[in-house]
């Protein structure tokens, strides 16, 4: 009675490699805000698959190998949804605003360029700068524009 339970998990593990060679198999539907998902489809799938060959393989009743395996297929497919939907989201390649941040420069700033180090969430690495007055190194600064992948700043009084 293992062997529907393999399948199911084999199919679930193909559909898993194809979706992340080469992208999710079902990202063009756009069907309920992106819960219909190929990874997450096969992450339930092999969740299904793996479920039910342990719990039969257990010595339980096989009724009972699918109602575990669906059990936590759903829930594995409901988290693998919400991943893939979050991810999605927030790899939709529009920046985050930097303006309004305050940091220090880390090399002067004038007009031709410098460095700055921001305070933000999100802010791993420097930024290039610039601005309109000159501002030395280790000065505090704010943000007022961006320019491309460069920030404008301003000297931050406090």
């Amino acid at each position: 009675m293992l062997l529907p339970f393999l399948i199911v998990g084999g199919l679930g593990l193909t559909l898993l490699v194809v979706s992340l060679v080469i992208g999710d198999v079902l990202d063009h539907f756009e069907i309920g805000d992106g819960m219909i998902s190929g990874t997450a489809l096969a992450v339930a799938f092999t969740v299904f698959g793996a479920a039910g060959a342990i719990t039969a393989s257990s010595g339980l009743d096989v009724v009972w190998a699918y109602v575990l395996g669906a059990i936590l297929a759903a829930l594995a497919y409901v988290a693998a949804a919400l991943v893939v939907r979050s991810l999605a989201k927030s790899s939709d390649g529009v920046p985050a605003s930097a303006v309004g941040l305050t940091g220090v420069a880390t090399a002067a700033i004038g007009e031709s360029g410098g460095e700055v180090s921001l305070d933000g969430p999100g802010e791993l690495e420097r930024r290039l700068a610039f601005a309109d007055a000159p501002i030395p190194e280790g000065s505090r600064v704010r943000v007022v524009a961006h320019a491309g992948s460069r920030v404008k700043v301003i000297a931050d009084r406090g």
